[in-house]
């Protein structure tokens, strides 16, 4: 896609009611892209791009997007939408907060289930700058490196799955990203990440739909 229709897209922030939204916004049109902060079913729907942000806790966030009517909205999207920290463990099926009866339903998009980060002797939440372990080849990485540092929040984590794109550890090896289909997610926080965010960013918003079949390759 050429450089002038790239910053034509029509690209969609997700009020979901808990992100630090300004920060994601600046984060794309430091890029040259414009954006749009909005939980507006039709505008969400006609988007070219899709950035699904969120912090906090899973609870207080699918209570938001369930009573803004978003759910189905999110799970029924077919262009490409990057989550952010909370944004990507919400793409799971479930997340679990404290117990089992605490278990939170989530939108099911990618079939993994969100459980606490097992940091062992470390402090929680893992808060900080943490290396990439490894990466699979996904556009959205396109020369990003193992050993790159980003910067993370969380006390919550994916496990490693066939879905995961990329690795990081703290106390335990969890899932730094996930992917299936259009849908991919980073559990550091992009906009937070220096340059190597901004990259991370600008891959994103420059894919084209093709581009999203990506190869199952490891980088080592």
């Amino acid at each position: 896609m050429a450089s002038s229709a790239l910053n034509q897209q029509y690209i969609v922030i997700v009020d979901t009611g808990c992100a630090n939204l300004s920060s994601v916004k600046f984060a794309v049109e430091r890029l040259g892209f414009k954006a749009s902060v909005t939980d507006d079913i039709e505008k969400i729907k006609a988007a070219d791009k899709v950035i699904f942000p969120g912090v906090g806790t899973a609870k207080h966030a699918m209570s938001n997007i369930v009573s803004k009517g978003l759910v189905e909205t999110l799970q029924q999207l077919t262009q490409p939408v990057l989550g952010f920290c909370l944004g990507m463990q919400l793409m799971g099926r479930s997340s679990q907060e404290s117990s089992e009866e605490q278990t939170v339903q989530c939108l099911n998009i990618i079939p993994t289930d969100i459980k606490p980060l097992d940091a062992k002797s470390l402090r929680l939440p893992h808060m900080g700058w943490n290396t990439i372990t490894s990466i699979k080849a996904h556009p959205v990485f396109d020369g990003i490196n193992v050993s790159d540092y980003f910067y993370f929040v969380h006390s919550f984590a994916a496990p490693i799955s066939e879905y995961t794109v990329a690795s990081c550890t703290y106390g335990t090896e969890f899932s730094a990203a996930i992917a299936k289909d259009n849908f991919i997610g980073c559990q550091f926080h992009p906009e937070r990440s220096s340059e190597l965010g901004s990259k991370i960013i600008k891959n994103f918003l420059s894919l084209s739909a093709s581009q999203l079949n990506f190869q199952e390759v490891v980088t080592l």
